[in-house]
């Protein structure tokens, strides 16, 4: 793959993840060498520190596309405004996701969706309505969950207290969607659908 690929498939990996990559995990996806990931990615961060809106960091062997240090004001404000002002509707189609099928990956999130939800997840977390932990089953990723606060401002004691929780959580349509559909959960949809 010649630079130029290679540097854009970095950027559209760095853009979509929306948090730090592993240089080895990109060297995986792209078949590269490790020395041509590393050139291409200090190739970008030269390229992106020229009074771009977006750098390229890297701490160790994990790389991400952050916002230009110029910018923070700006963005913090954004952010804060994000925080203060009511939830849109791609945030609480994203907090009603992780509240019925959590934990939840994002990619996962995503999938239902069909549109990145790095910053609403973001904000969500800022807002600390959902919780990151670690996903036991890929140690590079997280799973997302709702938080105590979520319990509290809807004033409930556990999820299973939302409106239609045993339908909606168990609902196999979605599992086909983020593809960890139960055979059997499946064979009982196209019966209901005939």
């Amino acid at each position: 793959m010649d630079l130029e690929k290679l540097k854009s498939v970095i950027e559209s990996i760095l853009f979509i993840s929306g948090e730090p990559v592993k240089i080895s995990r990109i060297v995986k996806i792209t078949g590269a060498s490790q020395s041509e990931v590393e050139n291409a990615v200090m190739d970008l961060q030269g390229e992106y520190a020229e009074k771009r809106g977006l750098v390229i960091i890297k701490k160790e062997d994990e790389i991400q596309m952050a916002t230009s240090p110029e910018n923070a004001q700006i963005i913090d404000q954004l952010v804060k405004s994000e925080i203060q002002e009511n939830l849109s509707r791609a945030a609480l189609e994203v907090l009603s996701i992780i509240a019925y099928r959590g934990p939840i990956t994002r990619m996962e999130v995503e999938a239902i969706r069909g549109v990145n939800c790095s910053f609403t997840i973001r904000s969500l977390m800022m807002r600390g309505l959902l919780e990151r932990v670690d996903n036991p089953k890929d140690n590079r990723g997280y799973l997302y969950k709702i938080s105590f606060e979520f319990l509290k401002k809807m004033g409930i004691d556990g999820v299973e207290k939302l409106p239609d929780f045993e339908t909606l959580s168990k609902d196999g349509r979605i599992d086909s969607i983020i593809g960890t559909e139960n055979p059997a959960d499946m064979e009982n949809i196209k019966t209901d659908n005939q």
